[in-house]
Parts: C-alpha cells; sequence; structure tokens
C-alpha cells in the first residue's frame, strides 16, 4: 500500500461527475492534481476548487494528447480516464459518424493514453480505465455502450502486461447517479433512483464517491494490476 500525499494525479474528464469526486478525493489526500475537460467554465471553478493545473483535452485528438501529455512534468503518479458517456440509439436510427467519434474517443482513446503513460508513469504507478456494464444484458438502444463495455476490459488486460509495472485498472459502474444520469434520463430520473432503492442489494443508489473510492484504492493498493472491478450496488444481480 501507498498514500497519495505529495503524488501527482492527472483526472482526464475531471470535471464533473465521477472524474471531479475522484479529483476532490484525491485533493483531500494532498495529491497534486492536474485535470482535464472540454468546458472552460468547468475548469476553471475546478481550479479554483481544488488548486489543480487545467487543461482542455480531446481524447479523438491525437496531437493534443501527446502535447498535454508532454506538457505535464514527470513522472507522472497516477492517470484516471473518465470521459462522457456513450451514445443511446438503436441500430436503425444511429448517427454513424457520431457512433465512430465515440468509439474512436473510448477504445483508440484509450489504447492512445496507454501508449503516453508507457512514457510517462512512474514504475509501480498506475492508469485506470472508468467504463460501464452496457454489455452485460442486450437492451434495445446499447450497441456502442456495449461494444465500449466489452472492449475496455481487454484493452485493460493487455494494457497491464505491456505497460508493466505500470498498473492498468479498470472500474465497471453501474448506474451512478451523477449531472449526466440525470442529463441522460430527463424526467425520469427520479423514477429510476425510486427504482433502484427499491431493488438493489445496498437498498441505495450509487453515487461518485463510491466509485471515487474504489479508483483510489487501485492507485494505492500496488498488489493491483489487469483487472475490471464492479460498482453497481449489485445491480447485475437482479433478475
Amino acid at each position: 500500500m501507498s498514500d497519495l500525499s505529495g503524488s501527482t494525479v492527472v483526472v482526464i474528464g475531471g470535471t464533473s461527475g465521477i472524474g471531479l469526486e475522484t479529483a476532490r478525493q484525491a485533493h483531500a489526500a494532498d495529491a497534486r492534481l492536474v485535470v482535464t475537460g472540454r468546458d472552460q467554465g468547468r475548469l476553471d471553478a475546478v481550479r479554483e476548487e481544488l488548486k489543480a493545473s487545467t487543461a482542455t483535452l480531446d481524447l479523438g485528438d491525437p496531437a493534443g494528447l501527446r502535447a498535454f501529455f508532454a506538457d505535464v512534468p514527470a513522472p507522472i503518479d497516477h492517470v484516471l480516464v473518465s470521459g462522457g458517456g456513450p451514445i443511446y440509439a438503436t441500430i436503425a436510427e444511429m448517427d454513424f459518424d457520431q457512433a465512430r467519434a465515440v468509439l474512436d474517443e473510448h477504445l483508440l482513446g484509450s489504447l492512445r493514453i496507454a501508449r503516453e503513460c508507457a512514457a510517462r508513469v512512474r514504475p509501480g504507478g498506475s492508469l485506470t480505465y472508468v467504463t460501464g456494464t452496457g454489455a452485460r444484458r442486450p437492451g434495445v438502444g446499447l450497441s456502442v455502450a456495449a461494444i465500449a463495455t466489452a472492449a475496455t476490459p481487454a484493452v485493460t488486460a493487455v494494457a497491464a502486461l505491456e505497460l508493466a509495472p505500470v498498473r492498468v485498472n479498470a472500474v465497471a459502474a453501474g448506474f451512478v447517479d451523477t449531472p449526466l444520469s440525470a442529463r441522460l434520463l430527463g424526467d425520469d430520473i427520479e423514477r429510476r433512483r425510486e427504482q433502484l432503492r427499491a431493488t438493489l442489494p445496498i437498498r441505495r443508489v450509487v453515487g461518485p464517491a463510491d466509485v471515487a473510492a474504489l479508483v483510489l484504492h487501485l492507485m494505492t493498493n500496488t498488489a493491483l494490476t489487469g483487472a475490471t472491478y464492479d460498482v453497481d450496488g449489485g445491480q447485475q444481480l437482479i433478475p
């Protein structure tokens, strides 16, 4: 085990939801933060709140990604990748240009980040991906989410071997009560919360703090690499 005091933690997609909560918990653990996002206003708020270094970043921009990592002072101790969610659309109604962009960000973007981390993250440091559980059960409109969800554990396992002794893990989150979830569900968000409170074995809704706590554990527990860990409140156990 180690702690985060004085370590450099890079949070990619750290201005909202799971990424922001992870940044907050890392800040409370006395880490030095580098946080990326796409919204300048949110980045400014994070810089003010957490005294973090911030940068705009698009995972679909390989040159921009290389430039970002080149600017972060080495060595980096830990990297979290927590981007936006996938698209939800039936195959018949899918915008394939949009689907291609989302898959490029989630899949090739993950590989691009791994390549940068191979040279920039210290031995024994960590790279953690946040993914979902969309491939666990088939559902209408879930094809793109399923592709990303199914691929991330494979990318994680291969990267753990290729980047060793840098450790690589993934967190597979079920429903998490974030602003993204509220935006996607709209007026149905409270109905979904009530349903989960009634049916999940933990009898409450999973929040960003639950996922962030596991991410920090994966950063500090030096025995963990190559695996994907579920944080879903037992959601997959429900028939």
